[in-house]
């Protein structure tokens, strides 16, 4: 049981694939605990150690990202969205599977809280980066 952040073998697969454009895709944020095995070979999204939707103001299988943006800066593409919150929330989280839902649930990302992160009965929000080259969410170069 551990969680590694990467993009996904999979996604990686799918870049290479016709039609991958994620802007028309539902592309969702699943968040899970600290017992939860999430990797580079999280080939498609999992409800193994996804938080419980019971009592937390979380619905299975996460939120579905908006403003999904791909831009480039310099040689770099990079992928955006908005910040993806639960509010009146009450979440303890270590990571989150970014995944397409059109595509087969398959993965796009682990992202590592770095540890348990807690919301009770308050805002649980994701804060994804700058989009640039330094400090995208995901960054392809």
């Amino acid at each position: 049981m551990a969680i590694s952040q990467a993009i996904t073998v999979s996604f990686k697969q799918d870049l290479m694939s016709p039609g991958g454009n994620l802007e028309a895709q539902t592309l969702k944020c699943a968040l899970y605990d600290n017992t939860a095995t999430l990797n580079q070979n999280t080939a498609a999204y999992i409800t193994a150690n996804e938080i419980s939707n019971s009592g937390t103001n979380y619905t299975t299988g996460g939120a579905t990202l908006t403003n999904v943006a791909i831009s480039t800066d310099g040689t770099t593409a990079i992928f955006d969205a908005d910040n993806v919150s639960f509010a009146n929330a009450t979440i303890s989280a270590q990571a989150a599977l970014i995944y397409n839902a059109n595509n087969s649930n398959s993965s796009i990302a682990v992202l590592d809280f770095g540890g348990v992160k807690t919301s009770t009965n308050g805002t649980f929000e994701l804060q994804f980066p700058n989009a640039d080259a330094s400090n995208g969410l995901i960054r392809i170069a």
